[in-house]
């Protein structure tokens, strides 16, 4: 870095103040010595000339009172003119000697006390000219020597010389210039005062911004807001200090304009938004503190929301979880999160998302991270709590943006209890379905152990006769036994597989598979009862995910009601008694309708029928939970059920369920 380089950069280190005061104090310096220059030659020059009048003055006095004594050679009258002269009032201190001589180089008279030197001689008048000065040395001491001509008429007839006293003259002039550097020197003090009072004044504000700057870089806005007079006023009584709904220092411009409301006409006190009167600076100071002021005002406005929703989020009733979309990590959680799933604070933050469900937060974050879109309603998924205890848990998942990046608000309800319950309902459904069963079961099961028993007591009574049985009929029989006997083992296995206790969990089903359960025990039921069934099954049927056990519930209760729905319009003898069961593909979705011949369902009565407890049954007949079964059991697996049904036509249920690979879940 060179030398001017340095000054450079030394000079931007200091400050505008100081900038400001070198800046002025230089241009007074400059300005100064500029003005003291030229004055001190205007004076001192006029100071010399004054005094080489003066003595030139003196000097043609003298020649021209004292040409007379010279013609008349009255030399002591000379002598004591030149005497008077050079002692007339101060000229004792500014005149040395007058001294005259004559034409021909002759001293007539002089005032030195001693003989006159024969240097001060030498400042000759030329030819032609009336007076002449020159720098003469007298002892010790310098002397301006001024020569004038003494003329009588056209001629001249001698010289005087009027000696000035150069140190007399240095004398008067280093009194002015002393007295002028005095004054000089004031107007430097005076103008080096009012400089740094100028410069503090102007750098005032500009310092107070630079430090409220740095303050508020710091964090720190509680600071006071003091850039100019009148700023003792106490912000805390600005109504919106306290309350950040009343954007006061607006309604503090309107007041010459609009009236406020009666609401806000408190504001017009406000003294927060004003602007003083003054130069660039001071307005930018004004606009400053505005600024700092609304952002205060709003930064309070902020914390008191984030206050607000930090103690929703804090003490809200159900787990809920931030998650990073990018990571699946968690990055926040609430105090309820960490007692459901007993994960303390510092290990939930930051634990991976699918921890919490393996089998089912993959389909939420994917969602997120490659669908995006609103907010998604996932019901009764399955966690696991710390240790690996399960439970069930409804979840409302929607995207936002957590620190600058994308991420997830889930929100989680704990439905354990309820999943509970809901399976004893079912459970309590089944067992109800199976006493209604028990005297079709009965006759169903009685056939093949009649079969068994006529084909025994036919080998029981052929070995006590002694008669031979031929092989093919001793084949024949033993293989109908046999066959029997599995018809029985089925019956009773689809019995178990139906009364068992069914789990919330998810497989891949046949809609086939549960309507030919469920007839498989149905059946011979329906048909003592005159009600046919007729079938129309789609083969090549796409599989749906939900569990075959709870099918055959909904299943059951929809014959059952068609049955029911057939029996109020016509007796087992008569009518059209037939339900009918199809079920097909559409559009990636797999369906099943029963449809039954009964008198069909009012249009009033069908936007209730799903409801709990609600049923068209007289009393003792029903308690109206097997369509709120029904409609609770589709709808975990995704599926939709409809009423097509016309009063007198008979009704049809169809259900539908995304096929296998395209479920996806409902929006929230």
């Amino acid at each position: 870095m060179t030398a001017g380089e340095r000054r450079f950069a030394r000079l931007a280190r200091i400050g505008l103040r100081e900038k400001l005061l070198i800046s002025m104090l230089a241009a007074v310096l400059f300005i100064s010595v500029a003005i003291a220059l030229i004055s001190r030659y205007i004076l001192v020059s006029s100071l010399t000339n004054e005094l080489e009048m003066r003595g030139f003055a003196i000097a043609h006095s003298v020649a021209e009172r004292g040409g007379s004594y010279i013609l008349d050679n009255d030399i002591p009258k000379l002598l004591a003119l030149i005497f008077d002269e050079a002692r007339l009032r101060q000229r004792k201190d500014l005149v040395t000697y007058i001294f005259i001589e004559d034409q021909a180089g002759n001293i007539l008279a002089h005032t030195l006390t001693h003989p006159l030197p024969d240097n001060l001689r030498a400042n000759t008048l030329a030819p032609g000219k009336n007076d002449s000065i020159m720098l003469m040395e007298l002892g010790r001491q310098e002397v301006y020597d001024l020569a004038a001509a003494i003329h009588e008429g056209l001629y001249r007839i001698g010289t005087v010389h009027v000696g000035l006293n150069k140190r007399h003259i240095d004398t008067l002039v280093g009194k002015l210039r002393v007295a002028f550097l005095g004054f000089i020197s004031a107007v430097v003090i005076i103008s080096i005062i009012l400089s740094s009072w100028l410069s503090k004044r102007i750098t005032k504000p500009v310092s107070d911004l630079t430090r409220l700057s740095d303050e508020i870089s710091r964090g720190n806005f509680d600071i006071p807001l003091k850039l100019g007079s009148g700023e003792d006023w106490n912000s805390a009584e600005c109504p919106a200090f306290t309350n950040t709904d009343l954007p006061c220092w607006h309604f503090d411009q309107s007041r010459s304009g609009q009236t406020p409301a009666e609401t806000h006409r408190k504001c017009a006190d406000c003294a927060f938004y004003r602007k003083h009167e003054g130069d660039e600076v001071i307005q930018l100071g004004d606009s400053f503190r505005n600024m700092v002021w609304s952002i205060k005002l709003y930064r309070r406005r902020l914390r008191e929301s984030e206050e607000k929703y930090r103690s929703l989020f804090d003490s809200g009733p159900d787990p809920i979880f931030v998650v990073d979309c990018a990571t699946g990590r968690i990055r926040d959680a609430n105090p309820r999160a960490t007692e459901l799933y007993g994960y303390p604070m510092d290990e939930l933050i930051g634990l991976d998302f699918l921890q919490l469900g393996p089998e089912h937060n993959t389909a939420c974050l994917n969602y997120f991270s490659e669908i995006g879109g609103g907010c998604v309603y996932y019901p009764k998924r399955l966690h696991y709590k710390n240790g690996g205890e399960p439970f069930f848990v409804n979840m409302h998942a929607c995207p936002i943006s957590y620190r600058g990046k994308q991420a997830i608000i889930i929100a989680v309800t704990d439905i354990t209890e309820l999943i509970e319950k809901d399976a004893q309902l079912i459970q309590a459904g089944k067992m109800k379905s199976l006493g209604e069963m028990s005297a079709g079961m009965a006759h169903e099961i009685n056939q093949p152990l009649n079969a068994i028993k006529v084909g025994s007591e036919f080998l029981s009574m052929m070995q006590e006769e002694d008669l031979e049985i031929p092989k093919e009929h001793f084949k024949e029989v033993v293989n109908e036994i046999s066959t029997q006997v599995d018809r029985a083992a089925e019956i009773i296995d689809t019995l178990r597989s139906f009364g068992r206790k069914s789990d919330l969990m998810e497989e891949s089903v046949n809609l086939n598979q549960p309507v030919r359960a469920v007839l498989s025990m149905v059946r011979r039921q329906f048909e003592l009862d005159n009600i046919r069934f007729e079938l129309e099954l789609s083969e090549g049927l796409s599989p749906v995910q939900a569990h075959s056990n709870r099918l055959q519930q909904v299943i059951f209760n929809l014959v059952t009601n068609a049955r029911d729905a057939i029996n109020d319009i016509s007796n087992a003898e008569s009518g059209d008694r037939r339900i009918i069961i199809r079920t097909g593909n559409e559009d990636q979705r797999v369906y099943a309708e029963v449809e039954d011949t009964g008198g069909g369902i009012d249009e009033t009565d069908q936007q209730r029928i799903f409801e709990p407890f609600f049923t068209t049954k007289e009393a003792g007949q029903g308690m109206g939970l097997g369509l709120a079964i029904t409609y609770g059991i589709i709808k975990d697996y995704g599926g939709e059920i409809r009423i097509n049904s016309t009063k007198g036509q008979g009704t049809v249920f169809r259900m539908e369920f995304p096929a296998a690979g395209t479920r996806g879940e409902s929006k929230a």
